[in-house]
């Protein structure tokens, strides 16, 4: 236990940016009481990786996320008080992304959630959704019950309730007919059905993040092994791959943007909640990077337009958010793009580092961010700062470097150019992944997000030569 709460440990920070950009370690090694279960690879990530794109893959999602259980007959109540999307026609068979924002309409996080019955939610991944979610459950007296599934590197049981796994790919839809007994159900998107795997009950959900077709299938964990090996056994015709946690952390063809700045560290109606944290909680120990440093923590809070979330938000109901979110002008509003990094600057970026100085900052693909919560400036070609790209991996079945990032608006127009910069300023912080270095810039052009077909035959037009 922490004896110390995250509104004490903010009042002892100085300067919480240069602590969280300087002195956070990396939040997988420094919080993990145990080793992840699944493999950074099973072959190669590039296999892998292209096997997402060609042919199929199987992510086990079954340790790397933590769920949150809610029961009871407040429950219905208490989600749809704090979710920015609507729960009308919200029925059994239903699956939501679940988006929380505090009252000033900054984002906290997101989750998937499942509907088990008519009392009965789960909570799948975003740690601080559910902290804040348990916080407003005893805030507003709602009759509910809560457990907390952790990750498995950090579940003081060591095992979980619910094993989970992603089936995807172009021959995914194949496998699943296989795996299926009688005939396979049409499920539609984020909608869920029991189906028959072996002497197995499943939940099977429809989504994905690979962006292309994909199954999620899930149940009691003591079941975990019996259903991994018939989902094996039956795409083993199909070119399944496992797919390890390097290839899955570097997804970025779904556009999903993962692990916003949690908006609840400033404001002041928020310091009672502050208080219920400890200071060993995520809200304290994400940690920062890139050529952007802030003045301030809140320059680093989005809103759930900035994140894609604009035509999921619905002002049918009471949320926290909701009259934030009601006034926000235009042109507050930034749009998510995927931004395809240059060939010939990230080329350059490797040659620095062959040879005399000066060395840029190094790329470790495929993931090319060094931080939890990476942002780096974009700018126009004008030197104008006009948004800030996050989550930038290396995709092998493209050969090319993809970032997710946000724009301002007016600024995001399809098939433009812009420029990255890259590398932290003074030389690098104080982070022990960081090396020291020089920044530099790299062109990018714009693209839609999530990054299709359509996005890639724009992404692929003649370039211009500016820098």
């Amino acid at each position: 236990m922490c004896s110390e709460n995250l509104q004490e440990f903010i009042d002892r920070t100085t300067d919480l940016v240069s602590h969280l950009y300087n002195d956070v370690k990396p939040m997988h090694s420094s919080r993990a009481v145990r080793a992840d279960p699944v493999p950074q690879v099973f072959s190669n990530w590039r296999d892998e990786q292209t096997a997402a794109a060609e042919t199929a893959v199987l992510l086990h999602q079954s340790h790397n996320m933590p769920a949150l259980f809610v029961k009871g007959s407040g429950a219905f109540a208490l989600l749809n008080s704090i979710a920015i999307n609507s729960f009308k026609n919200y029925s059994i068979d239903r699956a939501k992304q679940f988006i929380a924002c505090t009252p000033s309409g900054h984002l906290i996080g997101d989750s998937i959630l499942y509907r088990h019955g008519e009392e009965s939610f789960e909570l799948v991944s975003g740690a601080p959704v559910h902290n804040w979610v348990e916080y407003q459950a005893k805030q507003g007296g709602y009759d509910v019950e809560l457990f907390r599934d952790e990750s498995t590197n950090n579940n003081p049981r060591g095992t979980r309730v619910r094993y989970r796994f992603e089936l995807a790919g172009p021959n995914a839809e194949t496998i699943f007919d296989r795996l299926v007994q009688g005939k396979t159900p049409e499920i539609p998107f984020f909608r869920h059905q029991l189906v028959r795997i072996g002497e197995h009950d499943v939940m099977a959900l429809r989504h994905g993040m690979t962006g292309s077709f994909a199954v999620e299938l899930s149940g009691p964990f003591a079941e975990e092994e019996s259903v991994h090996s018939l989902v094996l056994e039956a795409g083993k015709d199909f070119g399944l791959k496992q797919m390890g946690m390097t290839a899955y952390y570097s997804n970025l063809t779904s556009g999903w943007m993962p692990y916003p700045v949690p908006g609840i560290l400033t404001d002041p109606e928020l310091k009672d909640y502050r208080r219920t944290l400890p200071a060993n909680t995520y809200e304290a120990n994400f940690e920062l990077g890139g050529s952007f440093v802030g003045s301030n923590i809140e320059d680093y809070y989005a809103t759930p337009y900035d994140f894609g979330y604009g035509n999921v938000i619905k002002f049918d109901h009471d949320f926290h958010g909701r009259e934030a979110l009601a006034g926000l002008p235009e042109e507050a509003k930034r749009t998510k793009v995927t931004l395809v990094w240059d060939r010939e600057d990230v080329a350059r970026v490797l040659r620095s580092q062959f040879g005399s100085q000066p060395r840029y900052k190094a790329f470790t693909f495929p993931i090319v961010n060094y931080a939890w919560s990476q942002h780096d400036e974009i700018r126009s070609l004008g030197g104008d700062l006009i948004g800030l790209s996050r989550h930038a991996a290396y995709q092998n079945p493209l050969g090319d470097v993809l970032s997710l990032a946000v724009i301002n608006h007016g600024h995001a127009e399809i098939g433009s150019e812009v420029v990255i910069t890259w590398g932290e300023p003074n030389g690098g912080s104080r982070k022990p992944q960081v090396e020291r270095h020089e920044q530099t810039t790299i062109r990018a052009r714009i693209a839609p997000a999530p990054y299709d077909r359509d996005a890639q035959r724009i992404s692929s037009a003649p370039r211009s030569v500016t820098r």
